[in-house]
C-alpha cells in the first residue's frame, strides 16, 4: 500500500505540473491555475473553453477586465437552460456571452502593439480562432465546435436519441466471417458516405495485399461502383441471387463492432491533435481490436485443448479399469 502511495503521488505531481495538455493550450494545469487565480490572463472565454492567450515565455498580457467570475456562471448558466429547453433565456446567456468575448478581443488587439513578438506569435492564434467564435452564426457553414481543436465537425447521425456527434468521420472495413478488422481510416472534411468507399477499400488493399471481391454495404453507398468490386446492399433486392442474399444480411454484422471499437478501444475520443492524431488514432483502435479478438481465439483454443485432453484421459482412466480382472 505504501508503495502505491508513493507511486499515485509522483503520478499527481507529474500530472499536474509537467505534463501538458492540450485543452489549456499545452500547458501543464498548475501553471494554468496560477495565471487563472492572478486574473491578468484570458485563460477561460466566455464560453467556459481553457485557452492559453498569454504567453508561456513572456510576460503575461494585462487586460482591462478578465471576467474570471461571469465566464464559468455564464456557461453554467447556459448549459442549464439549455438542458431545461428554456431557450428564451438561453439566447440572453448568449448574447451577454458574445458580448464579453467581443469586449475581451478589441482590448487585446489594442494592446497587440506593445506586447513583445514572443508574446505576440503565442497569442495570434488564439485571437484569430476567438475571432472565428465570434463572427460565426447558428446557420453558418464550417463553425468552430472546439477551440483547441478546430478540425472537430458535426456530423449527423439520424438518431432520436442522439441526432448529432462532433469529430471526424471514421470507416471501418471488417471480414465478413469472422468480423476481424481489414481497414480503419479517418474522413476529415465529412464527405459522404458513398465517396469514402474507393479510398476505403483501397486501404484494405494496401493492408492485406488482396483486393477485395465483393464489398458489403448500407444503403448510404447506393449507386456507388468499384471496377473489379462486386458492391452489394439491400437496394439491389431484385437483382442479388440468393446467396448474395445471405451475404447482405451480414452487413448488420459490422454494427456491435463498431460499439466495441468506440467503448472497449477507446474511439470516443482522441486524444492525439490534429487531422494527422485522428488518423493515428482510428488505426491504434482498429489494432486495440484486432488484438483483443486475436487474444479471446487463442483462450477459446487453449479451452478446447484443455477439454479434449480431459476427455480423452477420463476415457483412458474408463478404459483402463474396465481390463482390471475381478
Amino acid at each position: 500500500m505504501r508503495d502505491a502511495k508513493v507511486v499515485i503521488a509522483h503520478w499527481r505531481s507529474f500530472y499536474n505540473h509537467q505534463r501538458p495538455h492540450s485543452a489549456l493550450g499545452y500547458r501543464p494545469p498548475a501553471a494554468v491555475r496560477k495565471d487563472y487565480e492572478s486574473g491578468n490572463t484570458l485563460d477561460r472565454l466566455t464560453s467556459g473553453v481553457a485557452t492559453n492567450l498569454g504567453s508561456r515565455s513572456a510576460a503575461p498580457i494585462p487586460l482591462r477586465q478578465s471576467y474570471a467570475r461571469q465566464g464559468p456562471k455564464l456557461q453554467r448558466q447556459a448549459g442549464g437552460y439549455a438542458h431545461a429547453k428554456q431557450f428564451k433565456r438561453l439566447r440572453r446567456v448568449l448574447k451577454r456571452q458574445r458580448t464579453v468575448l467581443g469586449r475581451l478581443l478589441r482590448d487585446l488587439q489594442r494592446k497587440m502593439e506593445t506586447a513583445s513578438e514572443a508574446a505576440r506569435a503565442a497569442i495570434t492564434p488564439w485571437l484569430e480562432r476567438a475571432e472565428r467564435l465570434h463572427r460565426q452564426r447558428p446557420k453558418d457553414k464550417d463553425k468552430l465546435y472546439a477551440l483547441h481543436a478546430p478540425e472537430v465537425e458535426c456530423i449527423g447521425k439520424g438518431k432520436a436519441r442522439q441526432p448529432y456527434e462532433f469529430g471526424v468521420k471514421v470507416g471501418l472495413a471488417i471480414t465478413a466471417r469472422q468480423g476481424l478488422i481489414v481497414g480503419a481510416r479517418s474522413f476529415p472534411g465529412n464527405p459522404y458516405d458513398g465517396d469514402t468507399l474507393q479510398e476505403q477499400l483501397e486501404q484494405v488493399e494496401c493492408l492485406t495485399r488482396v483486393k477485395p471481391q465483393t464489398a458489403i454495404v448500407d444503403l448510404g453507398f447506393r449507386g456507388r461502383e468499384i471496377e473489379g468490386t462486386t458492391i452489394l446492399h439491400r437496394g439491389k433486392a431484385k437483382r442479388l441471387s440468393r446467396s448474395q442474399w445471405r451475404w447482405v444480411k451480414r452487413r448488420q454484422a459490422i454494427e456491435p463492432i463498431i460499439g466495441h471499437v468506440k467503448d472497449d478501444c477507446g474511439m470516443r475520443r482522441c486524444a492525439l491533435k490534429g487531422a494527422q492524431g485522428d488518423a493515428h488514432h482510428a488505426v491504434l483502435c482498429a489494432a486495440g481490436y484486432n488484438l483483443r479478438w486475436l487474444l479471446r481465439w487463442i483462450a477459446t483454443f487453449v479451452l478446447a485443448i484443455q477439454q479434449m485432453l480431459t476427455l480423452q484421459g477420463a476415457i483412458t482412466h474408463r478404459a483402463s479399469t474396465s481390463l482390471v480382472p475381478a
